[in-house]
Formats: C-alpha cells, structure tokens, sequence
C-alpha cells in the first residue's frame, strides 16, 4: 500500500511541474521518503523530481509500455516510500493522437487508483473557475477529483473571488499559490532546460518551489487525500529475466524473456550520460545489470576515452545541438567511438545519439560512423511510434514490433541507411535510422520495460 497522488491540469503551462516537484520536495523536507513518477515519455521533469526526492524519477508511459505494466512499474519505484507524487501530462484527459484515453494522465489516475489533484492556471478567471473544474471532475466518473491548486492567483480579493465560486463545486480547495518568479525554470526549443545543465540554479529553484508550495497549500489534507488511495491489486515489476505478462494488460499469456549471461565476465556497457545526453529511462540500466552487464556511465563532453574494457556502447537521448562545438573539440573520444563501431561492437543510439554518430552536426565534424549529417530544423517532430525493425539488429530481430517516441528540432539527412533501423505506420508510413553492422541508431525513443528482451538480446550481443 502506497500513499498516492497524481498531480493533473486542463493543460499545459497550467503549472503541474511547479507543484509536482514543490510537493515532492516540501514532503522530503518532512521525512517523507517520496517516490517522484511523470506520466508520458518525458526525460526532464523527471530530472527535477529526483532533485527534489533523491530517488531516480520514473516514467508510466501506457503507451509504450502497455496498460498492464503501469501498476508494477509504478509499485517496483515506489517500494518503500511513504508517498508517491505522479505528475501528469498535457491536459488531464490527452492522450495518444486518435486513441481514446489511451496514456492520458487520466488512464494513469484510474490504473493506479489514485486520487487526482487539479492544478488551474486561475489568472484570467474568478467564478468561470468553477465550470472549469465541475466540467473535469464530471467528465468521467472513474477519475476521482480530490481538490484543486489554484496557480497564479493576483490578490487576496482574487483568491476571495475564486474560494467563492469553488465553494458549490464539491471539490474543495486545497492550495492557492500566488505568482513567484522565483520558482520559474528556463525553457528551450524541447522543454524545459535540464538539471544536468544549471545544477546550482535547478537546486535554488526547487527550493523556492518547496517553499511555496508549503506556504500555500494545505499539506495534511493533501497527505490525507494521498493515504485514502486503496491498495493496488499489482505486483511490482522487476528487471530479472523470466516470464512476464504481456505489457497490453494484467491479465493473459506470458513471455518468456532470455535469461541472464552466467559465468564470471561481464560485459562493459558504457553509457552516455553528462549534460549532453541526459534523456534516460532508471529501467535500462536495471535491465542492462539484471542481463548479466556491468554498467558504466561516461560523460562526452570530458571524457577522452571509453570506460575501460567497454564491448557494447549506448547513447541515448539529449541535447547534443546545445553542445557540438565541446562534443567535436573532444577528437580522442570521437575517434574511439567510432573505432568501437568499425570493430562490429554493439551499439545503441537513440536521437542525440544519432546525431553524435553522424559525419557532422550544424557543420560541425561528429563521430562519423553514420554517413549523414544533421542540423537543426524549425519543425518540431513529436508524437508516438508503431515501429517494426526492417532488419536485424543488436537490440530486435527483422519483424520484432516496439513502440517508441520521436521528440526532436533536428533532421538528419539521409533519414535512413541502405539497411533501416525502423518502418513507422504512423503519422506517414516510412523507414528511417540506420543499421550498419552492430550499430541501431534512431529517432525514436523506446521503453524497454515494455520490450526487455531487447536489454537482453543487446548484452548477449556485447558478450
């Protein structure tokens, strides 16, 4: 049984990351082992939840990992915490594009059971407040509205004007925040700027955040509201080989994923971490380990070399366009990653790692394993993929079916290799990455939780 709450908005910009995080830490602050979760693919918000909890911050994507794997996921982070603080996604109710609920925050409220928390933007509003939130606690009578967080509120005669209307609503009002720019983060071209990326500044800010947060919200109605969330008919996931559920749901046949490497040896998988290539999933690592690989994290940007006896490379997401005249500037690491490569060694790069394996980004010389060369692009690609590999690989087998994410500012041109990493059904049909040897390298972003036996195939590949 874990204390729970999901931290939901009408939109964006309402203010969810400000709250989700300012209740994570102003509960720390009590003693409270807290267990941060975001809803979706997202790799930053996660970043401050840990900020703010000191434990890894954990994502429940429905999408990528299936329905059925939100409870373990959500049980196997949240062991042994007091509290569990869910931050949601876009608005309470959106979703995957054309299905449904499907990963919406509200599909992540009902599967956890847990009470909702409405974060409303109150700054152009007083009375109409109170449709807005009547319309959202009715809308669907599976999702339990427990209270309301009014952000962003003027003056003491605008919260009086807000308390008011909301006193017929049946959702009572459990904090009202007024404007502080204190707790404002910086954003970008993906979001907002990463922790990795301003530590000093990010500590500062999710101080301030806690600090409001206990200044205007009422704390012990809202831990009441978090331990009247019933237990979860779920066990917790674990990253051990073994027969797991099909990750579409909790109910039906098992699979069957490959056991872990025995013997004495371990294979190094070096993976890319620093400020440049901080979009990571905690369950790769734990799969990586529980696969039979010793992980070790190294940073490109003042690293001049791989960790010592590395066989398999992974480099995951980022913001390499932030930082390639540091990434070029650093030729020995260049020149042993693509070194690592020519030799038929396992590598996985998923969207900043692609970019780093081109011959160039924005004109500046990357690693050159890819013959592509990347730059930064004013469309924005976003959105869910249904992928199918095209060709064999060190992570699936030509046919294998994996859901994943696209997220970048950047295009790569030729989007794909004679040999394909990934055939797309959606929002065109089309092929693109590249396998070249033991190299995967793609746009899209997956979730091995919901396919561990690609953690698997890659280690026996690395061994």
């Amino acid at each position: 049984m874990v204390a729970r709450l999901v931290i939901a908005a009408p939109s964006s910009g309402a203010g969810k990351t400000t709250v989700a995080t300012g209740l994570m830490a102003a509960f720390a602050g009590r003693g409270l082992a807290v267990s941060p979760h975001k809803v979706g693919p997202d790799y930053i918000d996660p970043g401050y939840h840990a900020l703010a909890t000191g434990r890894p911050g954990r994502n429940l994507d429905a999408y990528m990992c299936g329905t059925g794997l939100v409870g373990p996921l959500f049980l196997h982070g949240s062991r042994g915490c007091d509290l569990a603080v869910v931050e949601g996604v876009m608005g309470l109710y959106d979703g995957a594009a054309d299905q449904g609920e499907l990963a919406s925050t509200a599909q992540v409220a009902k599967l956890l059971k847990a009470p909702v928390v409405l974060v409303v933007d109150a700054s152009s509003q007083s009375r109409s407040v109170a449709a807005l939130v009547h319309g959202f606690a009715s809308w669907d009578p599976e999702v339990r509205i427990g209270g309301v967080i009014l952000n962003k509120v003027a003056t003491d005669r605008h919260e009086h004007l807000l308390r008011d209307a909301l006193g017929e609503s049946g959702v009572p009002v459990l904090g009202v925040l007024r404007r502080a720019p204190a707790v404002a983060t910086p954003s970008r071209h993906l979001g907002l700027v990463p922790v990795a990326e301003r530590q000093a500044q990010a500590v500062e800010a999710v101080a301030a955040q806690a600090e409001q947060v206990r200044a205007g919200c009422d704390m012990e109605a809202l831990l009441a509201l978090a331990r009247s969330a019933p237990p979860l008919d779920a066990e917790p996931w674990t990253p051990e080989p073994g027969e797991r559920p099909l990750p579409g749901g909790s109910a039906g046949p098992v699979r069957a994923v490959p056991a872990a490497r025995t013997g004495t040896a371990r294979p190094v998988v070096a993976v890319a971490g620093g400020a440049a290539f901080t979009f990571s999933y905690a369950e790769h690592t734990e799969l990586l380990n529980a696969a039979g690989a010793e992980v070790v994290t190294f940073d490109p940007l003042r690293d001049e070399r791989l960790p010592e006896g590395t066989s398999g490379l992974v480099i995951g997401g980022g913001f390499p366009e932030m930082y390639g005249a540091e990434l070029s500037a650093n030729e020995p690491l260049r020149g042993a990653v693509a070194a690592l490569a020519a030799s038929g060694a396992p590598v996985a790069a998923e969207c900043a790692g692609l970019l780093y394996l081109a011959r160039s980004l924005d004109g500046t010389p990357m690693c050159g394993v890819l013959d592509a060369d990347a730059r930064m692009s004013e469309r924005l690609t976003l959105g869910y993929r249904d992928a199918v590999a095209v060709n064999d690989s060190v992570l699936a087998p030509a046919g294998a079916r994996l859901r994943g994410h696209e997220f970048h500012r950047t295009v790569i041109e030729p989007g794909a290799g004679p040999l394909a990493a990934w055939g797309l059904r959606q929002p065109e049909r089309r092929v693109e990455g590249f396998v070249r040897g033991g190299v995967h390298a793609s746009y899209v972003h997956t979730h091995w939780a919901g396919s561990p036996e690609v953690a698997a195939r890659f280690v026996e590949h690395c061994a």
